[in-house]
């Protein structure tokens, strides 16, 4: 299955209503498998997040890992990740980007969460994953 626009949109509410929960002002962004944007959320964040949203899912779509999961692969590998980072029109490995997998554990895309803290910008994202597992 791919993802669908109705399930993105599913992940999107679930993630919104975590933020809402939290008060956090943040833009939420989920991409399909290839890093393509499906939905975009901005709740009241400032613009500059947008992208940080939409590059932790792409980062977590792209290498089928959580982007904090990413990010701790590149700094233990002892080098540096520039090269890494600056590929597929830039990633950001920090925690928010979250893997979006369907009920049988296929990858079927991502969604990434930016404007609260790391740890903040991945429960809501695994708000969202969670709500179409």
């Amino acid at each position: 299955m791919e993802l669908s626009y109705k399930t993105a949109e599913k992940a999107l509410q679930a993630a919104k209503e975590k933020a809402l929960s939290l008060n956090i002002p943040v833009s939420i962004a989920v991409v399909d498998t290839g890093g393509h944007l499906v939905a975009l959320a901005r709740l009241d964040s400032v613009y500059g997040v947008i992208d940080f949203a939409v590059k932790k899912a792409r980062s977590a779509a792209m290498f089928g890992v959580n982007s904090d999961v990413m990010g701790s692969i590149i700094s233990e590998t002892g080098i540096h990740g520039h090269g890494m980072l600056n590929s597929n029109h830039g990633l950001l490995t920090i925690a928010g980007g979250v893997v979006l997998q369907n009920a049988e554990g296929k990858i079927i895309g991502a969604i990434g969460s930016s404007g609260g803290t790391p740890d903040q910008d991945k429960e809501i994202a695994e708000a969202g994953a969670h709500a179409i597992a």
